[in-house]
């Protein structure tokens, strides 16, 4: 979602809170750079399975039908696909990557939060080799059950291929279920099964398919999945960012990896709550070095400038209301 005042965000935590070098300069799953120029607001995030190291990501409104694998290792774009077969992409939101190494996109932004009866979302086989091409795609329409809704957040179970959407509401969204299987007959009638108490901006399930995190711009919840029966389980150490927007689990499931719009945009890397490994989760229940502020976790230096990010993202909300 376009947004000018992200730049004016992105210099105030510059100064203010800056990120440790480790993270803006890390490499591979530690965290990595978007070096492509073509990648100025990158809005979603999902890290291959079929090509380690790699993680695929997208423009919003205004870009094309294109998604870029980035290696992480380098920051550099090792290809852009392009998607053949699904019209002019709206307000693309989301990437997830499901069973058999298949990429789903989800083109599911309404910046005016009901505009649009329907959305759309694209599925299409990972490329074996990474190089510049055009992939045919499969294009699926998305209606909600109560009615039209802006959404960011789009996940694929990585077990069941189940698709699944968090509409983006300031005071808490709804998970919406999907089909068992998504038909290019019709529309795809969505469900919602159950709160999210977050604005949220991006989501991720847990290589093993029983964590799902989900972000927002101040801070994230991670939830126990029980076959969508979801329960809260903690908070995420979401990082500030002028505009985060996308987030994945890395392969082995240790890290989060956190994106956000701008050009040259740090993709910072976070220890995984549960991690699979054996290892401590990054955040608990809000204690410990974090500030709950709403149903938000903040680290204590930010809090400051966490109200001035919500300011800023007011007046964006109401500038487009304008247009």
């Amino acid at each position: 979602m376009r947004r000018p005042f992200a730049l004016l965000a992105a210099v105030l935590l510059a100064g203010a809170c800056a990120l440790p070098a480790s993270a803006a300069e890390g490499t591979g799953d530690q965290g990595f750079t978007l070096k492509d120029p073509r990648i100025a607001e990158s809005s979603g995030l999902a890290a291959s399975r079929l090509h380690p190291g790699i993680y695929w990501t997208h423009n919003d409104s205004g870009d094309g039908p294109y998604i870029y694998a980035v290696d992480s290792r380098t920051g550099q774009t090792v290809a852009r696909v392009t998607l053949r077969g699904v019209g002019s992409p709206r307000d693309v939101e989301a990437i997830s990557i499901g069973p058999h190494d298949e990429i789903y996109v989800g083109d599911i932004g309404d910046n005016f939060d009901g505009r649009w009866p329907y959305v759309w979302i694209y599925r299409l086989p990972e490329p074996k080799v990474l190089k510049d091409q055009t992939v045919t795609a499969t294009q699926y329409v998305v209606k909600y059950a109560d009615g039209p809704r802006n959404a960011e957040s789009m996940v694929v179970h990585p077990k069941t291929g189940r698709v699944y959407i968090i509409d983006k509401k300031e005071d808490g969204g709804h998970l919406y279920e999907g089909p068992a299987t998504l038909s290019t007959r019709g529309s795809n009638v969505f469900k919602p099964i159950a709160p999210v108490d977050l604005w949220a901006t991006d989501a991720a399930f847990s290589p093993d398919g029983r964590q799902l995190a989900v972000r927002g711009y101040l801070g994230g919840i991670y939830y126990a999945w029980n076959d969508g029966h979801i329960k809260r389980t903690g908070t995420l150490d979401v990082p500030l960012q002028g505009q985060g927007e996308g987030v994945t689990y890395s392969v082995d499931g240790t890290k989060l990896l956190y994106s956000s719009e701008g050009a040259d945009s740090a993709v910072v890397a976070k220890d995984a709550p549960d991690r699979p490994d054996g290892g401590s989760p990054s955040t608990g229940n809000g204690s410990s070095g974090t500030r709950t502020t709403g149903n938000k976790s903040l680290p204590l230096g930010a809090a400051a400038i966490a109200v001035v990010l919500v300011a800023l993202v007011g007046v964006g909300r109401l500038r487009r209301r304008r247009r």
